[in-house]
């Protein structure tokens, strides 16, 4: 997947919204309690902090099993689907549409037309919409003192879905509106951005080259000089006319290639048009390291039957360049790279002997986020803030990738990347 098209990914960040759900499931919590054991209005409050239990459980298993640090669009839509439904029942034992919490119900699908696609928006929308109908004309009555109920005209009842429902196409459409501005800014952004970096990059790359063909001009004439002047004088040699027939067409076949890089210097890299598999990837960056490095890195390829082969990924290279640099940089003698595939997926397993990842940190799941720090004092100074991780997941991620953190049997850490193949080709 290019640099550009990200901006096109809709997806909601994890933790932003986890740390939501706990905020709303705590106030939902505190004002149940406070209802029926403060207030001591009675209700059926045992089944809503079931409901409400439930819902932490999920929130668990979206914290701790999920591991994506960005969630995709259909995981957001049916998590924020949950929640609206988790507010109808709690709304429906709590006087239904005459709760006064019950503009709360339009809270997911309006975050959902600001982060995910519009067909996700409108599956809340008429979710929504129908429960705050049926909220309507079925549900318990709102606790209340015993001595008083809340009775309102129909006229007054039918008018409150009438009003939230207005509100919520209200907000849904101008966050859709405003949604879709932005992402099509950054994409314009994205665009610039990447052609900005290309240019400076040819343009950095063309200086060189025609400094280096300046350089270069006049020991090469003055070679090619010297070579004539040997051929004059011993061209009816036998033994040496032919090293220097050779040495004058070399050297001729050079002062033309320098010509044309002073000329036209933006010639092109073919490494990076022509379609490679994740083996040339390996190859690419292990090569890199093993100059720096006196390391031992093994590259088993015995279970890479299936190449899937796409065009050169930048930010696939330096998120694989990452955690290979990672392995290389704890290990203690040698990183093990094991390539598997078959007709469905392909994994790339990245494997060190060194002291493994940090118990406290891959106990609590949150390997890949930034800014985070291990209380493992022996290796602190090596574990850094997790930018390095973070970034390489991402980046990853961006390109349909899996990402698994574990420590192997002999402690040192594994990283796992899995692709399916059918989105390994569009990258």
């Amino acid at each position: 997947m290019k640099f550009i098209e990200t901006s096109k990914i809709y997806s909601l960040n994890k933790s932003t919204y986890v740390n939501l759900r706990w905020i709303a499931y705590s106030g939902q919590l505190i004002t149940i309690l406070l209802v029926q054991f403060f207030f001591q209005y009675k209700f059926d409050y045992l089944l809503c902090i079931s409901i409400i239990f439930i819902s932490i459980l999920t929130n668990l298993y979206l914290s701790f099993k999920i591991k994506e640090i960005q969630l995709n669009n259909f995981l957001s839509t049916i998590f924020l689907a949950y929640d609206i439904l988790q507010l109808l029942f709690l709304f429906f034992l709590t006087g239904g549409i005459t709760n006064p919490f019950i503009f709360l119900i339009i809270i997911p699908a309006v975050f959902s037309s600001q982060y995910l696609n519009i067909k996700s928006s409108i599956i809340l929308l008429l979710i929504t919409t129908f429960g705050s109908i049926f909220l309507t004309f079925f549900y318990k009555n709102l606790p209340s003192p015993n001595v008083l109920h809340f009775h309102g005209p129909d006229y007054y009842l039918f008018s409150i879905p009438i009003a939230i429902l207005t509100g919520l196409i209200f907000l849904v459409y101008f966050g859709l509106k405003f949604g879709s501005e932005n992402r099509i800014r950054k994409e314009a952004y994205d665009k610039m951005q990447e052609m900005m970096a290309k240019e400076n990059e040819l343009i950095s790359l063309g200086g060189q080259a025609a400094a280096a063909a300046h350089s270069l001009g006049t020991p090469l004439s003055t070679i090619l000089l010297t070579a004539k002047e040997l051929q004059k004088e011993f061209g009816d040699n036998k033994k040496i006319k032919n090293d220097l027939e050779l040495l004058v067409s070399q050297s001729n076949r050079c002062s033309e290639i320098l010509k044309k890089l002073t000329l036209n210097p933006r010639i092109e890299d073919e490494f990076f048009n022509n379609e490679i598999s994740l083996d040339d990837y390996i190859n690419e960056i292990v090569r890199s390291y093993e100059e720096i490095s006196d390391k031992k890195f093994i590259i088993n390829l015995e279970e890479f039957k299936y190449k899937v082969k796409s065009y050169k990924s930048p930010e696939v290279v330096y998120g694989l360049r990452n955690f290979i640099g990672n392995a290389n940089k704890f290990s203690n003698y040698k990183i093990e790279i094991f390539l598997k595939s078959n007709s469905k997926e392909t994994e790339i397993l990245i494997r060190d002997d060194g002291p493994g990842f940090p118990k406290d940190l891959i106990d609590k799941a949150i390997l890949g986020e930034p800014y985070i720090r291990t209380k493992d004092q022996k290796h602190i100074s090596k574990y850094g803030l997790g930018l390095g991780t973070f970034i390489g997941k991402t980046l990853l991620e961006k390109n349909f990738a899996k990402i698994f953190f574990n420590n192997s049997n002999t402690n040192g850490a594994e990283v796992k990347i899995k692709w399916n193949n059918k989105d390994l080709k569009k990258i």
